[in-house]
């Protein structure tokens, strides 16, 4: 859809669903409408029902943290109508304890969504007929996609040949392998060499030397 038909599905969207949506942007050549938290499923219900959205496919349900807000969460929820041949994108903000309604009523697609989003991000959606980890096992702590859980976990698990089970144990990890300075020989090797990455064996070609042309200048 052109710029400017997406800015009049916006606007109707807006009018008609009267304060709930409290704005919209384009992004990419799609649109984005910004909801109340609480009026969640009164938005995608009308998305899904009206005549000009026409969106009855959720394709997803994810999130995106932003620890330096006080609502750090953005849930978004991807829709698509397959008669108008586009796709709306929904977001809401929420925090680390404001639930969010559960949208299952108004799409079945969302019950296992929902899990998921609360598996990796620890976002509660209220009234969700079975709200548990589905990713993860039981016992998992912690949400793995928020932005400070750590890169090696808290537990890891292996086989134990005497107990003829699987355990966990906590991560034993020396603090070294914890922290990166971006110039360990990890890291890919560009066209110049950086201070520090002398431990790295220099690639065939591809890599000169700056330091050593600047003196030759």
């Amino acid at each position: 859809m052109s710029k400017e038909a997406l800015l009049d599905l916006a606007e109707h969207a807006t009018e008609d669903l009267d304060g709930l949506v409290t704005a919209h942007e384009i992004m990419h050549g799609e649109l984005i409408l910004h909801a109340r938290r609480d009026s969640i499923a009164k938005v995608l219900q009308f998305l899904r029902d009206d005549r000009e959205c026409d969106c009855k496919v959720l394709v997803d349900v994810t999130a995106v943290d932003y620890p330096q807000r006080p609502e750090r969460f953005d849930v978004v929820y991807q829709l698509l109508s397959l008669t108008q041949n586009q796709r709306i994108r929904v977001k809401i903000q929420t925090d680390e304890n404001a639930p969010v309604p559960t949208v299952t009523e108004v799409y079945s697609a969302a019950g296992w969504f929902e899990r998921e989003v609360w598996d990796m991000f620890g976002i509660y959606f209220s009234d969700h007929p079975d709200l548990r980890r589905i990713l993860t096992d039981y016992g998992f702590e912690g949400h793995p996609l928020r932005k400070d859980f750590p890169l090696t976990g808290y537990v890891e698990l292996r086989y134990d040949d005497e107990l003829k089970r699987v355990v966990y144990e906590p991560v034993k990890l020396t603090q070294d392998f914890r922290r990166f300075d971006f110039l360990s020989p990890w890291e890919a090797l560009t066209d110049m060499q950086l201070p520090g990455d002398e431990k790295a064996m220099k690639p065939g070609h591809g890599w000169t030397d700056y330091r050593k042309e600047k003196k030759a200048g």
